[in-house]
């Protein structure tokens, strides 16, 4: 593993600490799809229960630390320059569903910037991270966005708004933080969509851009709807134009 600081090991502790959880609950779901009460209660209590494991974890060593939580929301610590921002699944539709591809997000935001972030798919086993000027990383190998400059040659990531606004080959794969991920990896070229929270792309807002992407638009001033492009350097502008309705 290349050299990490120790907020970065903080984090990856805390998502394998809390992936375990994941796993076991989404390997219980099929059992719950012929319930009466159905999945639905049981993947809010999963998402409850990361979250409290991942709070846990990242408030042992650092107890100063703010914290912005999908479900708790924000809690005021002592150090308000430093918060934590933490979504415990993203992605919680296809994990209700019993489709595999969801993540835990976690953003170290200083003041108005992301420092550190990590994207952590416990399924598949696969972590993304970067920290601020360190450069971008997918299982502790190096990565880089996507080199492909025709837009035609491209794939990208949206929601259905975003589907309805543009005619680039989008796809819906329902996790936000991993269709930055995914950017940043080269695995899709670019992704497009409005009515963020901070929480859904505080990590992979820097993990694109120190993989060598553009991310647009974006407002961590804001913590709801929030509007986000991002993709290689190659096709922004091309890609920006193309999105004249979005």
């Amino acid at each position: 593993m290349n050299s990490i600081s120790p907020n970065l090991n903080l984090m990856i502790k805390a998502c394998e600490k809390a992936s375990k959880i994941l796993i076991r609950d989404f390997g219980e779901l099929e059992n719950l799809q012929v319930s009466k009460k159905g999945p639905k209660d049981f993947v809010t209590n999963s998402d409850k229960k990361t979250e409290k494991v991942l709070i846990n974890e990242l408030t042992k060593n650092k107890k100063k630390y703010s914290i912005l939580s999908e479900e708790i929301g924000f809690i005021k610590n002592d150090d308000n320059d430093y918060i934590w921002v933490i979504d415990p699944i993203d992605g919680t539709t296809n994990f209700l569903h019993g489709v595999p591809h969801f993540c835990i997000s976690i953003g170290l935001k200083f003041r108005d910037e992301i420092i550190s972030g990590i994207i952590f798919d416990p399924i598949k086993n696969e972590i993304f991270y970067a920290e601020k000027n360190q450069g971008a990383f997918f299982n502790n190998h190096r990565i880089r966005v996507s080199k492909r400059k025709n837009l035609d040659e491209c794939l990208f990531a949206t929601n259905k708004n975003g589907l309805s606004s543009t005619d680039l080959n989008a796809r819906i794969f329902g996790s936000a933080a991993l269709d930055l991920a995914y950017v940043a990896s080269g695995r899709i070229d670019g992704y497009f969509q409005n009515g963020l929270n901070l929480w859904d792309i505080a990590a992979g807002t820097l993990i694109v851009k120190e993989a060598g992407g553009i991310v647009n638009y974006y407002d961590l001033e804001k913590t709801n709807n929030i509007k986000v492009v991002a993709s290689s350097e190659n096709i922004n502008q091309k890609m920006l134009k193309r999105l004249n309705k979005f």
